[in-house]
């Protein structure tokens, strides 16, 4: 991935630069077709609005709440679109390159930000949301899959006996995990999305001051509402027959069970791209499915739901989609669906889930 990123972005340095154009925006720069389309889409006496790219919907979503009408936000994974697999096209670079601020998640699925970011020579200002948070290293539980391989505490023994066995293979894992791998998907949890907006907040105001004050209005709203939908969520555990869920899917929503103490099962981590289950993986969640008597097997929105649907058709439990938020569906979003409303489906499911 980083070296198509690489190729495209020398491609698009070398065409750019020969019809006189750069991607910055300097103000001593020569005026091209690009720029004209561009500047010109505001009229006389018309507000030019900050110009904000992400790369997914929870940031999206919040620049829009805090920002309001005084900016203009594109996102560049389009709606119903799979997140992990994205790849950014040469226009998608283009309008980063062009944006006033550029936000995404920071994490793995973001590899390709690294060569994007050597290229930027100061018009946008990129920021990572998983630099906002105190992040939590990813973690492989209990009969998740991990490269064809059902994770136990037996099999995790003699993997590591294989690497001291192999020095070519332990040198790589040791290459591999040189940096902790941190999971990306800050927004699961409420209280991060206050921390979230609140620094959006801080930087559409530093960047717009004479719309600070509405920013700030539109930012304490906000914070209201998340900090009810917080409370939801606590309500629905703190009356809680059981404190477990299960995941026939991937599992992007570690700090939400950090943040609300719960327990969980699931298929793979978050961001895996493993889809063919084993059958010893699914025996695994079967099982804890049967003794801890869950009601409910959870997928994703987007997913097929078909492990899901095999733990439940074994054990008679019920299936219901958890939103991770990481995306949305284009019909979701013409109906005007949001963060909040999506996680306060998740506050419904979660109910179901942990009720008797």
């Amino acid at each position: 991935m980083k070296n198509k990123v690489s190729i495209i972005l020398a491609a698009l340095f070398i065409l750019l630069s020969g019809c006189g154009q750069k991607i910055n925006g300097n103000a001593n720069h020569d005026m091209t077709a690009a720029d004209e389309t561009q500047s010109g889409a505001y009229g006389e006496g018309e507000e030019e609005k900050l110009q904000i790219v992400t790369t997914i919907f929870p940031p999206y979503d919040f620049v829009k709440r805090v920002g309001g009408d005084h900016v203009e936000v594109t996102m560049l994974l389009k709606p119903g679109m799979e997140s992990h697999s994205y790849e950014p096209t040469p226009a998608d670079i283009v309008k980063i390159m062009n944006s006033d601020i550029f936000m995404y998640a920071g994490g793995e699925s973001d590899v390709w930000v690294e060569d994007l970011l050597a290229g930027n020579d100061g018009q946008t200002d990129p920021f990572a949301l998983l630099d906002w948070v105190d992040p939590l290293e990813e973690e492989t539980a209990e009969g998740m899959q991990v490269k064809g391989h059902t994770h136990t505490h037996e099999h995790d023994a003699h993997d590591h006996e294989q690497e001291a066995a192999d020095p070519h293979e332990q040198q790589e894992h040791a290459v591999h995990l040189g940096e902790e791998e941190y999971d990306e998907h800050v927004w699961t949890s409420p209280q991060n999305a206050i921390v979230i907006v609140e620094k959006i907040c801080g930087i559409l105001s530093e960047k717009d001051p004479a719309h600070a004050a509405v920013f700030e209005e539109n930012a304490a709203a906000y914070v209201e509402e998340l900090k009810k939908l917080d409370a939801a969520f606590w309500e629905v555990v703190n009356s809680a027959d059981r404190r477990t869920l299960v995941f026939g899917d991937r599992f992007p929503l570690l700090y939400f069970v950090k943040t609300y103490d719960l327990e969980y099962y699931a298929a793979f981590p978050g961001c895996s791209m493993e889809t063919e289950p084993s059958a010893a993986m699914i025996a695994f969640l079967t099982d804890k499915v049967k003794e801890e008597q869950i009601p409910v097997v959870f997928y994703l929105e987007m997913s097929n739901g078909k492990i899901a649907e095999a733990i439940a058709e074994t054990t008679g439990a019920r299936t219901a989609v958890f939103y991770s938020g990481h995306s949305i569906t284009a019909d979701d979003l013409a109906a005007g669906e949001d963060y909040l409303s999506l996680m306060y489906r998740n506050v419904e499911a979660l109910r179901e889930a942990l009720s008797q």
